[in-house]
């Protein structure tokens, strides 16, 4: 699902994603949506699925993606293992078609997601990562992950004589 290309040495992880639906808490929005939950294994059903009603509340399989995993962000996905707790983060864009909502992305990349969260009517949830994601980050990042050192660019030196003035004159 995600727009980013796919690199050598990629891994991609399939999730699915449950998300719920609640009445709005204002006058402005008829319902409430939030994601809930990545799965492992999902059954085998259409997106949007309604799982379970209860108290005006409906938990729906908002549909399957893919978890990419690419070696030259494990920076990203160390840093992410190291918070308490790690998250993962949907993305659910507007759509046409009922129920209005898409499953556009998931990630475990913080800077993927802050890009998404600029993205302007994208719906972004972080939710704890769970274990089976975890262990997949975490032995993505042990085989792929390759300190770099921060080297400071020099500057270019500049050329007094094409800076100055040319002709020779005054300052006219």
């Amino acid at each position: 699902m995600s727009d980013l290309p796919r690199l050598p040495e990629s891994l991609l992880i399939p999730v699915a994603v449950l998300v719920e639906r609640r009445p709005g808490a204002t006058p402005w929005a008829e319902w409430s949506w939030r994601a809930v939950g990545v799965l492992e294994d999902a059954p085998a059903l259409p997106p949007w699925t309604a799982l379970r009603e209860s108290e005006g509340r409906t938990l729906f399989l908002a549909g399957r993606a893919e978890v990419a995993l690419h070696p030259t962000d494990t920076a990203n996905y160390r840093d992410n293992l190291l918070a308490d707790p790690p998250r993962v983060w949907v993305v659910l864009r507007p759509a046409a078609a009922p129920p209005g909502l898409a499953l556009h992305a998931v990630t475990v990349d913080a800077g993927e997601a802050h890009l998404y969260a600029d993205a302007g009517n994208d719906l972004l949830e972080a939710l704890p990562m769970p274990p089976f994601l975890r262990a997949a980050a975490e032995a993505f990042v042990a085989r792929h992950h390759v300190e770099r050192g921060f080297h400071k660019r020099r500057r270019d030196r500049a050329d007094p004589e094409a800076l100055g003035r040319r002709g020779g004159g005054g300052h006219g």
